[in-house]
């Protein structure tokens, strides 16, 4: 069973209607870690040893983050600038990292149909964290197609909970191991996995 950290980040989560029992959900599962990131650091002042501990204990890890502004919230950046050190985790000894698998997990209030050209927001959403998968080429990881739990300001209840399981389900068939890294890179999106689970 592969293990996955979470790196969870939402400055408001207490106004938060999916990913409040999102994260939730997630930490009661075995060989997932979740790291509230404003829960943990509400000062921005990140242990940088203690994050990379982290990531050296697992397989897979997970940005996950409501889009803000086309981005994640801002601790993330914080994170990565502080975290992901020339010669740990890029440069010419830089290999911590080497072949971990990585990708975004977003909330967004609109649609998908609003995230491509011609839709509301002009470019499809997977254009917005290109960042995050440069970030994760240069420390020699897998970046895997984000996953995306899109239209939350229209969904009713039961609708959240359908995807909120969803999304677990996808996790679980990540932590079997059956998928290469380089198989996932014909999804848009990972939500598209589950078409050939």
């Amino acid at each position: 069973m592969l293990k996955i950290l979470v790196l969870f980040a939402h400055p408001t989560l207490e106004q938060s209607v999916v990913n409040k029992k999102l994260i939730r959900r997630m930490r009661s599962l075995p060989d997932i870690s979740v790291r509230d990131l404003y829960e943990l650091y509400p000062d921005f002042d990140i242990p940088v040893r203690v994050e990379q501990a982290a990531l050296e204990r697992h397989d897979i890890v997970i940005w996950m983050h409501p889009i803000y502004w086309y981005s994640a919230p801002p601790i993330i950046k914080q994170w990565i600038d502080l975290v992901l050190l020339h010669d740990w985790a890029y440069g010419a000894r830089g290999t911590a990292l080497k072949d971990k698998w990585i990708f975004n997990a977003v909330t967004t209030g609109a649609t998908l149909e609003a995230y491509q050209e011609g839709g509301h927001h002009g470019y499809p959403l997977k254009d917005f964290l290109l960042p995050y998968k440069q970030t994760a080429a240069l420390c020699h990881m897998h970046y895997l197609p984000p996953y995306v739990i899109d239209g939350t300001f229209s969904k009713q209840p039961k609708e959240i909970e359908q995807d909120i399981e969803q999304f677990i389900s996808h996790l679980q068939l990540l932590q079997s191991g059956k998928f290469e890294a380089a198989a996932l890179q014909q999804f848009s999106y990972l939500n598209q996995l589950k078409d050939q689970a």
